[in-house]
């Protein structure tokens, strides 16, 4: 099956995630909201996205394609109904398109129209789940069932590799689940409240402690004595130490020492100084709120428990103090004593006591190259376009530069 992926009108309300990225490489649960529909609809999965981000992440076109809203965690029920979709026929959600099932021409009148006039729309039945993904606040809260559910999804009928006697579980063991190359020694692991997953050639290390539901994907490493509480996901190649609870690490990003994260959504190349913590409630134990890049407000989230949402490439120096519900966006390379403002912008250097100035967007650059290079990864002209194309649009949230 021929995927293609669409954003939803949520998109903007996603950033600084989806600034750099499609919806569907939004990692929830285990995998990225792609994989999970690259495997529900047996399938491969590209891209209509942002007309910045469409190069690298293109469009790949059939005779028959599905396309899909990514703004939408996949399930194994929906799955099920996309895929008897009859071809020129959509399926819908409170009048807003779910999925639909297009020859080349219609999808050729989607682009051009923004609409395929021909297209049999039905309603989706109220026995299918539909879950939304609408607000940052949102992702952190998805993983407690996502993360069970991708456990199944990915082991079913499969065999674990072998757990070490240096290990305690506390548990099913039929929750734990090593891949290829998994490395873990003299841990202990609590598969009571949900599974633990562990991804090819990851390492967890002597005397970390998992509460489940955690997954840590390939190549990440957990540092000695971390203390992991689900439900966390830690994205491929991501190192991660000290105290974390309720978490996404997108990946390719580090938090490796003492200090604690909570609540929070870690993109990709990020860096957390030692000792660095964010705060996930607030004293007076109310509301939070939380940045919104669409609106320019701070928006009630309706949630007690918010953390920290980092966009890609962000950085922060050793015992960085972050307020409940703080934003920072790409780039953003912060430091000093005291809390940070809780929306830092895009590209901002410095900390609210010596005040911030603009990272030039080749010394960003030159950074993040350099950065990558430790993981054998090169910084593209396309990532260049598209951190250029960020580095423009934020420009009116950088009020030094007024």
């Amino acid at each position: 099956m021929n995927i293609i992926l669409f954003d939803s009108d949520a998109r903007n309300h996603l950033l600084p995630l989806t600034a750099t990225r499609p919806m569907g490489e939004l990692r929830v649960g285990i995998m990225t909201l792609r994989e999970k529909w690259e495997r529900l609809l047996r399938g491969s999965a590209s891209y209509i996205t942002q007309e910045y981000l469409q190069e690298k992440y293109p469009i790949h076109i059939e005779d028959e394609n599905v396309i899909v809203n990514a703004g939408i965690l996949p399930n194994e029920q929906l799955s099920r109904r996309i895929g008897e979709l009859a071809l020129n026929e959509a399926l819908l959600f409170n009048g807003e398109l779910v999925a639909a099932r297009l020859n080349e021409a219609q999808f050729e009148q989607l682009i051009d129209d923004e609409e395929v006039h021909s297209l049999q729309g039905v309603e989706v039945e109220s026995s299918i789940p539909i879950v939304p993904i609408n607000r940052l606040w949102e992702l952190t809260p998805l993983a407690k069932k996502a993360i069970p559910d991708d456990f199944t999804l990915l082991t079913s009928g499969r065999k674990s590799q072998p757990v070490s006697a240096t290990n305690r579980v506390v548990g099913p063991l039929e929750n734990l689940f090593l891949e290829e190359g998994a490395k873990m020694e003299c841990c202990i692991l609590n598969t009571t409240d949900g599974p633990i997953y562990i991804g090819k050639n990851a390492e967890v290390m002597e005397g970390s402690i998992l509460r489940g539901p955690v997954s840590v994907s390939a190549g990440a490493i957990v540092k000695m004595g971390a203390k992991i509480y689900g439900p966390t996901s830690i994205g491929p190649n991501c190192r991660v130490g000290g105290e974390v609870t309720r978490s996404i690490l997108l990946g390719n990003s580090n938090k490796a020492h003492d200090g604690f994260l909570g609540d929070a959504v870690i993109g990709e190349w990020c860096n957390i100084g030692a000792d660095t913590n964010n705060s996930n409630l607030k004293n007076n134990y109310g509301e939070v709120k939380l940045w919104d890049y669409e609106t320019e407000h701070f928006e009630l989230t309706g949630q007690q428990f918010v953390g920290l949402v980092m966009g890609d490439h962000a950085r922060c120096g050793i015992n960085t103090m972050f307020n409940t519900g703080t934003v920072v966006g790409v780039f953003a390379n912060v430091f000093g004593a005291g809390f940070l403002r809780n929306f830092i912008p895009d590209f901002a250097w410095g900390g609210d006591g010596g005040g911030y100035r603009t990272y030039k967007f080749n010394e960003a650059c030159d950074t993040a190259a350099r950065v990558m290079e430790r993981r054998q990864l090169p910084l593209t002209d396309l990532d260049k376009a598209i951190y250029y194309h960020v580095y423009d649009r934020t420009m009116k949230f950088r009020s030094w530069e007024k």
